[in-house]
C-alpha cells in the first residue's frame, strides 16, 4: 500500500518528508475510460506523463446529466461510467501517478451547479439563478449524497473504498467556484465551510482544497492588487477567507493571462503571470500558513503573437518559483498544467493542450523541472529547522528553448517519480 501525502504547516509530507508535485490535467479520464474503444487514450496519457516525471493528475469525479453521465439524476449512477472512473484511479496507480479528484464543475460543462439548480426547479424549488446551488437545501443535500457516494465507492478492480486508497492525492470541493450574486463572498463560504467539514466526517485522511482559481476579493487581507481586473474581486470569492476554513488542507491558483488581459501583448502577460504566481506563493505562506498549488495554467497557441519560446518562458516563470520556493522552505508545493492529450484526442484542444510524447521543448521543460523537484524530495539534507541545501540550474529569466529531443536521453538516465 502507497503512504499517504499528508500537510504539515505549509509543506505537503510524505513518508516524513516534503514533497513537491510536477502534475497535469487531463479531466476527462472517467468518460473516456468508460468505453472499451477509448479507453487506450488513458492508458497513453497516464504512461505518457509519467514517462515526463508527473506524478498527480487533475480530473472529473463528475458528469451530471450529460454525455455518458455518472450522475444522471440526484442519486442515480451510471455503473459503466463509476467504472471507468474506477480504471482511471487504478492506471493511474499503475504508473505511478495519484489523482487530484474535483467532485462538480462551476460551470455548465459536465452538468455542473446549473444542472443542480435545473433538478431542483424540477422537483418544484424556487431557485433565481444558477447560484442558488449554494444557497437551496435540496441542491446542497444531493451535493452531499454525491461526495458520499464518490467517497465510499469500493472500487471493482482495487476492491478499496475510494476514501482509503492513498494513491488518490486529494479531493477538490469544486472547480472554480464563483457566487457573483454575493459579492461579500459569505453565501460561498459559508457552502465551503458546510461542504469541507462533510467531506471530513467521511474522509480524514485525504486532503481537501476548494478549487478556487485565486482571485482576491476587493477587500481582501491579501495581494488584491494583483487582480487581472477590477471585476475579478465582484464574484463573490477571495483567495484569503476562502481557505482558512476548517478542513481545507491547500491553497489553489489557476492562471490564463492570454484569457484575462486578451488586449495586451504576449510579454505583458509573462510580466502579469510572474506577479500573480509571486504574490499567492507569498499569501499563502504568510497569512494562510498553507500549501499552495498552482493547479492550472496554460497559453494558448490559438492567441496571436504565440510562440514556442514564449511558452517556454510562460512555464518556466511557474516551475522557476516553485523550485525556488522549494528550496528556501517556502509554501508553494507544485503546479499542475493545463492540458496533455494523446494524438487521438486533439479534436479536445482549447489551445492549450499538447501531447506529451511529442518531443517538443515543452515537453523538455517539463521533464527537467520533475528530474529537479524530484532531487529535492529524495536528496534533502535536514537541519532541526527543515532547511534544505542551496540548490542550482533555475530556469531564471532564461527566454532560449532547451535543446529539442533530448527527454529520451534524460529517461535512460532515469527519472525516479515522486509518488512510487
Amino acid at each position: 500500500m502507497a503512504s499517504w501525502v499528508t500537510r504539515d504547516g505549509h509543506f505537503l509530507m510524505l513518508d516524513g518528508k516534503p514533497v513537491y508535485v510536477n502534475g497535469w490535467n487531463s479531466y476527462w479520464l472517467m468518460v473516456q475510460a468508460s468505453d472499451a474503444s477509448t479507453r487506450p487514450r488513458v492508458d497513453k496519457i497516464l504512461c505518457d506523463g509519467a514517462a515526463l516525471g508527473l506524478t498527480v493528475c487533475r480530473t472529473w469525479a463528475f458528469n451530471d446529466d450529460t454525455y455518458q453521465a455518472l450522475q444522471m439524476s440526484p442519486g442515480k449512477y451510471d455503473e459503466k461510467v463509476f467504472q471507468g472512473l474506477d480504471y482511471a484511479i487504478y492506471q493511474a496507480q499503475c504508473n505511478g501517478v495519484r489523482l487530484l479528484l474535483s467532485f462538480v464543475n462551476n460551470w455548465k460543462d459536465y452538468g455542473g451547479k446549473t444542472k443542480y439548480v435545473e433538478w431542483a426547479r424540477a422537483a418544484g424549488e424556487c431557485c433565481a439563478s444558477d447560484d442558488d446551488f449554494f444557497r437551496n437545501s435540496k441542491c446542497r443535500q444531493w451535493y452531499k449524497d454525491h461526495v458520499k457516494a464518490v467517497l465510499t465507492r469500493v472500487n471493482t478492480i482495487t476492491k478499496v473504498e475510494y476514501r482509503n486508497d492513498p494513491n488518490i492525492f486529494g479531493w477538490e470541493l469544486m472547480n472554480e467556484p464563483q457566487c457573483g450574486s454575493d459579492k461579500s463572498g459569505e453565501t460561498l463560504r459559508t457552502w465551503i465551510g458546510e461542504m469541507a467539514m462533510h467531506v471530513k466526517s467521511l474522509d480524514n485522511k485525504h486532503l481537501l482544497t476548494v478549487g478556487v482559481e485565486g482571485y482576491y476579493s476587493s477587500n481582501s487581507s491579501g495581494c488584491c492588487s494583483s487582480n487581472p481586473n477590477s471585476y475579478c474581486g465582484t464574484i463573490g470569492t477571495d483567495f484569503i477567507r476562502d481557505h482558512q476554513l476548517p478542513g481545507i488542507d491547500f491553497a489553489t491558483v489557476h492562471a490564463y493571462p492570454d484569457q484575462w488581459l486578451s488586449s495586451q501583448d504576449v510579454d505583458d502577460k509573462l510580466k502579469f503571470f510572474d506577479s500573480w504566481v509571486r504574490a499567492h506563493i507569498e499569501d499563502a505562506e504568510k497569512i494562510l500558513h498553507m500549501p499552495v498549488l498552482f493547479t492550472e495554467f496554460g497559453l494558448s497557441d490559438k492567441k496571436a503573437g504565440f510562440c514556442e519560446d514564449k511558452r517556454d518562458e510562460f512555464y518556466s516563470i511557474v516551475y522557476d518559483q516553485v523550485y525556488q520556493s522549494a528550496q528556501r522552505q517556502g509554501a508553494a508545493a507544485g503546479a499542475l498544467q493545463w492540458q496533455l492529450l494523446p494524438p487521438a484526442m486533439m479534436d479536445w484542444n482549447d489551445g492549450h493542450g499538447f501531447d506529451p510524447a511529442c518531443g517538443s521543448s515543452i515537453c523538455n521543460l517539463i521533464a527537467q523541472q520533475s528530474a529537479r523537484l524530484n532531487s529535492m524530495c529524495n536528496n534533502p539534507v535536514f537541519d532541526s529547522n527543515m532547511g534544505f541545501p542551496s540548490g542550482q540550474g533555475n530556469y531564471g529569466n532564461n527566454t532560449s528553448s532547451p535543446k529539442r529531443h533530448t527527454i529520451s536521453n534524460m529517461l535512460k538516465k532515469g527519472l525516479n517519480h515522486i509518488f512510487k
